[in-house]
């Protein structure tokens, strides 16, 4: 066991775990953050999705140790984010959510594409997208809302 202390949303938070635990596990069991979800274990489904000095990574990918003073963000403040709460709002209006367990991760791959390419191709879109699951099918829906969130930011 070790003891690390992050940056999660802005705040200052000490947790004792070993070295090699997921940054997913280390959320939604010691910090009690569940948006974060698990999908498949190996980083390849998206669900865990979550921004680390924001760059989008893969939660279940990243042992707590490699993180080190880089900020956390997590869906849970993306509603105080400004392109975080455009996207959220753009996922609404857009209706893009059916079952929602994938829509955490995609929301935050959609804003982490958004804030560094505010005005992505369609190309661009479907490159950051390509690695987020979604098992009911919303790609066009989701890609929609990629597009109102980037012309309302613009």
């Amino acid at each position: 066991m070790a003891n690390y202390t992050l940056t999660v949303n802005g705040r200052q938070t000490e947790v004792d775990v070993d070295p090699g635990t997921p940054l997913l596990w280390v959320l939604r069991e010691h910090l009690k953050m569940t948006g974060t979800k698990y999908g498949c274990g190996i980083g390849a489904c998206g669900a865990c999705t979550i921004h680390v000095a924001g760059v989008a990574a893969r939660a279940c990918l990243l042992p707590v140790s490699l993180v080190g003073n880089r900020p956390i963000a997590t869906i849970e403040t993306m509603a105080s984010d400004s392109v975080g709460r455009v996207v959220q709002d753009a996922w609404i209006a857009t209706d893009v959510v059916q079952c929602g367990y994938c829509q955490s991760g995609q929301i935050m791959t959609a804003v982490a594409l958004l804030k560094a390419v505010p005005k992505p191709t369609d190309a661009q879109v479907e490159q950051a997208m390509g690695g987020n699951i979604c098992r009911c099918g919303t790609y066009v829906r989701i890609r929609q809302a990629i597009a109102r969130a980037a012309q309302q930011l613009g």
